[in-house]
Order: C-alpha cells, then sequence, then structure tokens
C-alpha cells in the first residue's frame, strides 16, 4: 500500500476531527456558566435523589417535575449523544432552547427550563455552553415524558405548587 493512499485516508478521517477541535478556554468558560446555572440539578440523574451520577453528568434526570394543569416534565439529556441527546441539534438550536426556549421542532420548552434567566447571555457566552456540552461524552439516556395532565407518569416527581392553590 503507497504512503499516499495512507496519508489521504487518514487526512480524510481526521480532518473532520480537527474542524471541531474545542478552544480549551471556552470550554472552561462553559463548564463554569453551567456550573453556576445549576444546570445538573434538573440534567444529571440521581441530583435530586441525593446521589447524583456524575459517569452521567448532564445526561437527562430521572425526577420529573409536575406543573399543574400542564403536566410532568423531565430534565431531558444535554450530551451530545445523537439520538437521545443534542447530538443532532445545530449550535444555533440549542443557543435558541436556552436562551428564547425555543425547540428545533418549532415547540417552547416546559415552563420549568429559566430561558427567560438566560435570554441576556452574550453571544460568546451562550456558545462556550454549547462549546463545553459538545465537549462532554455522549450518555445514551433517554429521559421518560413528557407526560400530559391527565397522564400516569412513570418516574419521581416533584410538584410544584403555586401560592394559594391546593
Amino acid at each position: 500500500m503507497s504512503y499516499k493512499i495512507v496519508a489521504a485516508a487518514l487526512a480524510a478521517v481526521c480532518a473532520p476531527l480537527a474542524c471541531h477541535a474545542a478552544d480549551p478556554a471556552a470550554v472552561a468558560r462553559g463548564k463554569y456558566l453551567v456550573t453556576i446555572a445549576s444546570c445538573h440539578d434538573c440534567h444529571t440523574p440521581g441530583y435530586f435523589l441525593g446521589k447524583p451520577d456524575m459517569a452521567r453528568y448532564l445526561g437527562g434526570s430521572d425526577v420529573g417535575f409536575e406543573l399543574p394543569g400542564l403536566g410532568v416534565f423531565v430534565g431531558p439529556n444535554l450530551t451530545p449523544d445523537k439520538e437521545t441527546g443534542l447530538g443532532n441539534w445545530t449550535d444555533a438550536q440549542v443557543v435558541a432552547a436556552i436562551q428564547i426556549g425555543a425547540r428545533p421542532d418549532g415547540r417552547t420548552l416546559a415552563p420549568i427550563m429559566p430561558y427567560h434567566a438566560f435570554a441576556n447571555l452574550t453571544p460568546q457566552d451562550a456558545q462556550a455552553i454549547v462549546t463545553f456540552l459538545r465537549s462532554l461524552p455522549p450518555v445514551s439516556s433517554k429521559v421518560p415524558g413528557p407526560f400530559g395532565p391527565t397522564q400516569t407518569p412513570t418516574t419521581f416527581v416533584m410538584k410544584l405548587v403555586p401560592p394559594g392553590a391546593k
């Protein structure tokens, strides 16, 4: 086999990887922002049960939030897994979810997601969060739900009750 063929094959395999090499400063900034925003609270299994599974960090919760009249919503997988996480979302779609609560299919995220709090992130900070999320190992973890108000959840549920409601 010729060295030119081997070199061409390596270039074909390695070139796409080089295009996606993450800037270490952006990864660090994104990690900092994700940490202070406590994204792990709603997106890491075991967190609300007092035993976070850090091997599946940001791989989706195992506890849902019940919003009266709306249903039960479980924090989804934020890792770059293509089937159960954000792996097929573009950077712009992830930023839109974080800042305006828009899903790629046009639906709005559940109101439990505090996207209003992130609406004024700088473009650099929003992209740093995306860069960090893309740097995580993919976790294959499909979370249950969402469940409509008349459906029975298949997961632990935290009920959020507004003041004055019964």
